[in-house]
């Protein structure tokens, strides 16, 4: 394999002391870390092996690689891996992909908050999907799906956001039968966005009450009671971003489009799954 003629470790080698210059007070230690491994991956720095043939005996020399999990250079086999392990839980059913959005006006707490932020987004999604796909109204069914969550966009603005690989249907309550949806139609986008930005800003409002969250810099107003409620007043207002499309082609190729889509911008996946019997479908 030839070597791209710019990587990543390249513009981390040549902008990070710049960057940490500047953002350094506000870049946490796991950043910092992340930074450091991907400027030395793969250089003298870490250390090197070799690997000798055992039929010609020819000798070939490595750098090591850092092996974290933002480095762009060590996810080859992790994406082989990821992409193999995802394919085996697929079935053969049409897919859709679903992607649910937050507000950038959610950005700045976001940014100070990702954890509780980032795991009541996976919350919500889970609870807004599964509950309008129960309802009678839609698909009258237990769905299972897979989520990822990217944190930034295509140009590398923060943009949290959830990319979901659902299939076309579910079991019935009693687990006895497999409901297919619509052909070209899964769920109604403004029914998931209406209940998935009340889920959310429920949820928001009971981890500030619970004190889970900080406020500081640009959101320190966001202590004041009167401002927070102004704030969520204004989220309640705002038209929150569901998108819903059948993917062309196989669900292979939604799972590789949305990895390569998050390979410099993925924080983590979760899983849910309907515990579905082969012989349904």
């Amino acid at each position: 394999m030839t070597r791209p003629p710019l990587e990543v470790a390249d513009v981390v080698q040549q902008y990070g002391a710049v960057y940490l210059a500047r953002y350094g007070q506000s870049t946490s230690t796991a950043q910092h870390r992340v930074l450091r491994a991907i400027a030395l991956c793969r250089t003298a720095a870490l250390g090197g092996h070799a690997t000798q043939c055992d039929h010609c005996g020819h000798i070939e020399s490595s750098y090591n690689s850092c092996r974290n999990r933002h480095c762009p250079k060590c996810q080859g086999s992790a994406q082989a891996a990821w992409l193999a392990a995802r394919a085996r839980e697929l079935l053969e059913v049409p897919y859709f992909h679903v992607v649910f959005t937050l507000p950038d006006t959610l950005n700045g707490l976001a940014l100070q908050n990702p954890r509780p932020l980032y795991t009541l987004l996976f919350q919500t999604v889970a609870e807004t999907l599964m509950t309008i796909a129960r309802d009678p109204a839609h698909l009258g069914a237990d769905i299972g799906f897979l989520a990822i969550l990217h944190t930034w966009g295509q140009q590398l603005h923060y943009h949290p956001h959830l990319h979901c690989v659902v299939p076309g249907g579910g079991l019935t309550p009693d687990g006895t039968r497999w409901v297919t949806c619509r052909k070209h139609f899964f769920l109604p986008v403004r029914v998931l966005s209406r209940l998935f930005r009340r889920r959310f800003l429920e949820g928001l409002g009971q981890a500030s009450t619970r004190e889970v969250l900080t406020y500081a810099g640009r959101c320190q107003a966001l202590a004041d009671p009167q401002l927070w409620q102004h704030f969520l007043q204004a989220l309640r207002r705002h038209e929150w971003v569901v998108y819903a499309k059948r993917p062309f082609g196989e669900p292979q190729w939604v799972l590789e489009a949305v990895w390569k889509q998050s390979l410099y911008t993925r924080r983590g996946y979760v899983i849910y799954r309907a515990r579905l019997r082969t012989d349904l479908l």
